[in-house]
C-alpha cells in the first residue's frame, strides 16, 4: 500500500511485511512573485486643474484638524512635519515652526536637561512636538524620563528603518500601554496590511516611506522600497478604514511633491532634505570658495553612527549617505515657499480647505514634470 506522499513531509511506504520506509521530499521551492500593477511616484504624476469659484489663494484654509484614534486627542494644525533627523528635528527648527502652526518631530538625541530647558523657554511650542524614541531598552528609558519631565509634549515619534518587525509591533503595544493617552506615530512601512497592524497595535499615526529620503540608500544598499505616491496611497486607504492616520514621510523636493502627497491622502506631510541647511537645521556650517554650506546626513549613515554609537556596528551597512547643502538662511523663507505653493495648488483644483484637496484630486501620469532647457537655474 502506498499512501499519499506530500511535498516537504515524509511519505511512508510499505515494503517488506512488518517494516516502515521512510522517504523524505525536499521543501517545494518558494517561486518568487511580480506584482505588475504600476506604481508611481511623485515624478510620474501631475494634477489635472479643475473649473472652480476660488478668487485668490488667501482663501484657502490649510489648517486641519484630527481626532486620533487611540489616544482620543485632538490635534489642530498645518499638518507638516519636521523630520526626526538630528539636522532636521531641532528645537530651533522647532521655535520657528510653531509659530506657523507646524510640527516637529524633535530628534532623540537631546539629553533630559536640554528638554526641560527648552520647554521652560518655549512653553507655547510643546502642543506641536513629538517626543522621538527608538525601540531598544535605553530608548524606552529615555523617552519615559523625558516625558514624565515635560508632560505638556503629548506626541511620541517612534522610528525605526523596518516596521516589519515583531519587535517593533510588541514595541508599539507595550507602548500604548505605558501611555495610553499620548498619541502614537510609529514607522516606517509602506504597505496597507502592516499599516493596519500598528494601527490596531496601538498606532495613531503609522509613517509611510521606505528608500525616499534624499540621503537614504537604503534602495541602494538592499533592493527594498516602493514608490512613494502609491505608497501613500494604498497606506491611507488603509489607514482611514480603521480611522487611523499617516504620514508621507520622503520622497518630496519641491512644494509641488507636498501637495502631491496631500493629493494622495496623507494626512500628514513629513519633510527633511527640504528643512535642512537653513540656520535651524543642525548639522557643521562649512565655507568652501567663499560659500557656505551645511553637512546633512542620514539617520542610518556611517557618520550618525559614528557620531552616536562610536562606529558602524560590523554586521550592517551604511544607509544613508552624508552631504554638503548650499546654505539657505532663515527656515522661514522656505516655509512661506511651501505653504504658497501649497496654497496655489487647492487654487488650481477647487479645494477652498486643505482637507479637501484629496477629494478634488486627479492625477495624471506624465513622462516630462518640466521643462528643462534652465534645469541648471534655481
Amino acid at each position: 500500500m502506498l499512501l499519499p506522499r506530500r511535498p516537504g513531509s515524509a511519505a511512508i511506504e510499505a515494503g517488506i511485511p512488518g517494516s516502515l520506509q521512510i522517504h523524505r521530499y525536499p521543501e517545494a521551492p518558494v517561486m518568487s512573485h511580480i506584482d505588475n500593477d504600476v506604481k508611481l511616484d511623485f515624478k510620474d504624476v501631475l494634477l489635472r486643474p479643475k473649473r472652480n469659484t476660488l478668487k485668490s489663494r488667501s482663501e484657502v484654509d490649510l489648517t486641519r484638524s484630527f481626532t486620533f484614534r487611540n489616544s482620543k486627542q485632538i490635534y489642530t494644525g498645518i499638518p507638516i512635519i519636521a523630520s526626526n533627523m538630528d539636522t532636521v528635528g531641532t528645537f530651533e527648527m522647532a521655535k520657528v515652526l510653531c509659530k506657523f502652526s507646524l510640527f516637529t518631530a524633535v530628534h532623540k538625541h537631546y539629553s533630559l536637561d536640554q528638554w526641560q530647558e527648552f520647554a521652560r523657554q518655549n512653553p507655547d511650542c510643546l502642543e506641536h512636538l513629538a517626543a522621538s524614541s527608538g525601540t531598544g531598552s535605553f530608548d524606552f528609558e529615555r523617552l519615559e524620563q523625558i516625558l514624565e519631565a515635560v508632560p505638556q509634549v503629548n506626541y511620541i515619534c517612534l522610528d525605526v528603518a523596518n516596521g516589519y518587525s515583531e519587535h517593533f509591533v510588541e514595541f508599539v503595544k507595550d507602548l500604548r500601554k505605558r501611555f495610553p493617552q499620548h498619541t502614537i506615530m510609529a514607522g516606517n512601512v509602506v504597505t496597507g496590511e502592516m499599516v493596519e497592524e500598528l494601527i490596531l497595535s496601538g498606532a495613531d499615526i503609522v509613517k509611510v516611506g521606505i528608500g525616499s529620503g534624499s540621503v537614504c540608500t537604503t534602495r541602494k544598499k538592499t533592493g527594498v522600497g516602493y514608490p512613494q505616491l502609491s505608497a501613500v496611497m494604498e497606506c491611507a486607504d488603509a489607514a482611514h478604514g480603521l480611522n487611523g492616520h499617516i504620514i508621507s514621510d520622503g520622497g518630496c523636493s519641491c512644494p509641488g511633491d507636498v501637495a502631491k502627497a496631500f493629493g494622495a491622502g496623507a494626512d500628514f506631510v513629513m519633510l527633511g532634505g527640504m528643512l535642512a541647511g537653513h540656520s535651524e537645521s543642525g548639522g557643521e556650517l562649512t565655507e568652501k570658495n567663499g560659500k557656505k554650506y551645511k553637512l546633512f546626513y542620514g539617520m542610518s549613515s556611517e557618520m550618525a553612527m559614528k557620531k552616536y554609537y562610536r562606529s558602524m556596528a560590523e554586521y550592517r551597512a551604511s544607509e544613508g549617505k552624508t552631504v554638503e547643502i548650499p546654505f539657505k538662511g532663515d527656515v522661514e523663507h522656505t516655509i512661506r515657499d511651501i505653504l504658497g505653493g501649497i496654497r496655489s495648488t487647492c487654487t488650481y483644483v477647487g479645494a477652498a480647505q486643505l482637507k479637501e484637496l484629496s477629494r478634488r484630486t486627479t492625477f495624471i501620469r506624465v513622462t516630462q514634470q518640466l521643462n528643462p532647457m534652465f534645469s541648471d537655474e534655481h
